[in-house]
């Protein structure tokens, strides 16, 4: 058997095998929509994080998501750091910037008493992580239902779809199609990627797309009230806070473009003193 043969042949046979498999077998969500208005930051070079989207993310997440999620890889220090939600120029350190100062100390994180030992609470600082809302999974999996809530540091970057898959997930809960059997503590979402096949009574064929999550619909409207009077919409809870989560998961990325596009005017500079260098030394040469 020629080697041409022999490829086809294995190829018809892995065809046939995925063909094979059941309809439960595969996971699948429904395709993202775009974001209303798009995402300021999405854009390859020129692309930049929204200040005022990221204070408001930011609220979000401290008034709704960190009753269950937390953020670990991130400290307060961090919120105001250069291109951060609270940045400020006239504190360039972090670590001495007023309002995180101030956010920090409005919040209370465990420690030990260093001449008893004892447990205790204190305000936060600057250099503390964001506070984990639980002591540890097992205590953060008993209080939701037995599914503890994935931290959220770097979430943007962990699933495929980054921000956009995050503003689909907040704003994609629906009434489940009839014949759909939704476990007791879990919820429908066409977006979130799934199997729903041995849940499906309907027509094989038309086994809905999307999966059961265990958090509850969230961001009710005005369930936040933003400070500069931005409508508090579902919708722009739910992009405010992917942008927050975009940001904490790549908090350089601005500083990574600037630095990208300055490469690449260095390069074009340096292509042309090059050509006219190549065409200086070998213009009286023949070739």
């Amino acid at each position: 058997m020629g080697r041409n043969t022999l490829i086809a042949a294995l190829s018809a046979a892995l065809a046939l095998a995925g063909l094979s498999l059941p309809a439960s077998a595969r996971t699948t969500q429904t395709e993202l929509k775009p974001v209303p208005g798009g995402l300021s930051f999405e854009q390859p070079i020129f692309g930049r994080f929204d200040q005022g989207s990221l204070q408001r993310g930011y609220k979000v997440y401290a008034e709704v998501c960190s009753a269950c999620h937390s953020m670990n890889l991130v400290y307060y220090r961090n919120l105001c750091q250069q291109n951060g939600p609270f940045y400020d120029p006239k504190h360039p350190n972090s670590n001495d910037a007023p309002v995180c100062k101030a956010i920090a100390a409005s919040i209370k994180v465990p420690d030990l008493d260093q001449d008893t030992g004892d447990a205790i609470q204190r305000p936060a600082t600057p250099a503390d992580a964001f506070r984990n809302p639980f002591p540890n999974k097992i205590a953060a999996a008993a209080s939701n239902g037995g599914a503890a809530p994935p931290d959220l540091s770097v979430m943007a970057r962990a699933r495929e779809g980054g921000a956009q898959y995050i503003y689909n997930i907040l704003t994609g809960y629906v009434t489940p199609p009839a014949g759909l059997t939704v476990p007791a503590g879990k919820f429908y979402n066409p977006y979130y990627p799934g199997d729903l096949g041995s849940f499906w009574t309907g027509a094989k064929d038309k086994v809905p797309e999307g999966g059961f999550i265990a958090m509850p619909f969230q961001l009710t409207p005005n369930r936040v009230s933003f400070d500069d009077g931005t409508p508090s919409t579902t919708e722009q809870q739910a992009k405010d806070v992917a942008t927050f989560l975009a940001w904490a998961a790549e908090p350089k990325q601005t500083e990574r473009k600037e630095a990208g596009l300055a490469v690449m005017i260095y390069l074009l500079l340096l292509a042309g003193v090059l050509y006219v260098s190549y065409r200086a030394i070998w213009r009286n040469v023949s070739h």
